[in-house]
């Protein structure tokens, strides 16, 4: 059974969340490429940000359990894919930004 899709940052501890929302924007903003996914979008990032990529998951989750979180280290690029169930797509398209043909 899909988990529903809702966000709730009141998941996020309140003396952490501003400092979520300041890492995923810095986060984001570095992105190198997309490439859409069936259910989501994996994003190529310079490898150095491993550790703020696995930040983001450890609170991101919180707030956003329905998405699935997977990290991917090759040579020297680092993938972050979210994906989830039907209409997390959409989502990921709002809040990053990202339009469903790139």
């Amino acid at each position: 059974m899909d988990k529903p899709i809702a966000c709730d940052l009141n998941a996020i501890p309140l003396e952490q969340r501003q400092g979520h929302v300041t890492l995923t924007e810095r986060l984001f903003v570095q992105v190198e490429e997309r490439q859409g996914l069936e259910d989501g979008y994996a994003y190529r990032l310079p490898v150095a940000l491993l550790q703020t990529a696995a930040q983001f998951i450890s609170l991101e989750r919180l707030c956003c359990p329905f998405f699935t979180f997977n990290l991917e280290v090759e040579d020297e690029r680092l993938w972050l894919k979210l994906t989830g169930p039907q209409g997390a797509k959409e989502l990921l398209e709002g809040e990053f930004g990202v339009t469903p043909d790139g």
